[in-house]
C-alpha cells in the first residue's frame, strides 16, 4: 500500500524559501506522476506542480511558475518542491499526490495523497 509523507513546511518570512519533501513508501508505476497541490482555508484545492515518474518531465500550474521547482530523487523515492520568493498568498497546506499520468496530474485527478505540511508565509 502506497504511503506519502510530506515534510519541510514551516513559518517563513515573505521573500524566503522552503524546500518541501515527499517521501513515498510503496510501489509507484513508472508511468505515474507525482505532484504537489495546496489548499488554503476556505479556498479550493490548487495545483502547483507535477513531475513524471518515468522521464522527469515537469509541469507547473500558475501557482508554481517562476518561483517553484519540482525535482525527484528516485534512489530515495522522494520528490521535492523548492519554493523561493515566497509570498503571503502561498500560505496553505501543501500535499503531495500521485496520478496515473502527467496529464491527469495537470488536471488534478489525483489518486493518493499524504497528510500535508503547513506552509505559513508571514512577517
Amino acid at each position: 500500500q502506497l504511503h506519502l509523507e510530506e515534510s519541510g513546511g514551516g513559518l517563513v518570512q515573505p521573500g524566503g524559501s522552503l524546500r518541501l519533501s515527499c517521501a513515498a513508501s510503496g510501489f509507484i508505476p513508472d508511468y505515474y506522476a507525482i505532484g504537489w497541490f495546496r489548499q488554503a482555508p476556505g479556498k479550493e484545492r490548487e495545483g502547483v506542480s507535477c513531475i513524471s515518474n518515468s522521464d522527469g518531465t515537469t509541469y507547473y500550474a500558475d501557482a508554481g511558475k517562476g518561483r517553484f521547482t519540482i525535482s525527484r530523487d528516485n534512489a530515495k523515492n522522494t520528490v521535492y518542491l523548492q519554493m523561493n520568493s515566497l509570498k503571503s498568498e502561498d500560505t496553505a497546506v501543501y500535499y503531495c499526490a500521485t496520478a496515473p499520468t502527467l496529464r491527469l496530474c495537470q488536471f488534478r485527478r489525483y489518486e493518493d495523497w499524504g497528510q500535508g505540511t503547513q506552509v505559513t508565509v508571514s512577517s
